[in-house]
């Protein structure tokens, strides 16, 4: 029998996600479209094929803490994958640091609590760490909902062992 591993899945639905982000990318959707939560229903899908394939399996022991440990390693993969696209595809496109850069200070301009030089002072920064920011915002952006996806997935094939 073909067994896949948990790490493996974490790859296939992390190039799932990737391919489903770029063709919105492309195709010109927005934040707002309510297709980016495709995106979201690939990730726990893949965690749910994770938990379901270990619930299935001879070494299934039905405690909670081993069915989280295979879902944990599907979704670190993810996250990984994730952080790496973002980190690259970020420092790909500056032209989008400068736009997100030119919102900050017409947000701060309009606030009227900054001085100039404070305004670009954090103008300046958030420029320079335009990628740095979006790794860290998309290792989260992964990470609580793998978590939450993953104990909620365990939790559910505990009591249903019952």
């Amino acid at each position: 029998m073909n067994k896949i591993t948990p790490l493996l899945k974490g790859i296939i639905t992390g190039v799932l996600m990737l391919a489903v982000t770029l063709l919105l990318f492309y195709t010109g959707q927005t934040a707002k479209s309510g297709l980016q939560y495709i995106i979201f229903a690939i990730y726990a899908g893949g965690i749910a094929w994770t938990l379901l394939a270990y619930f299935r399996s001879p070494g299934y022991t039905g405690k909670f803490g081993d069915i989280f440990s295979q879902g944990f390693k599907c979704f670190i993969v993810v996250t990984l994958v994730m952080v790496v696209f973002i980190g690259v595809f970020s420092a790909m496109h500056p032209e989008f640091a400068e736009e997100d850069a030119k919102l900050y200070r017409e947000y701060l301009v309009e606030q009227k609590n900054k001085q100039p030089a404070e305004i670009d002072a954090m103008v300046k920064d958030e420029r320079e760490n335009y990628v740095t920011k979006n790794m860290w915002r998309s290792a989260f952006g992964t990470l609580i909902p793998g978590a939450i996806f993953t104990a909620a997935g365990a939790g559910l094939l505990v009591l249903r062992k019952k």
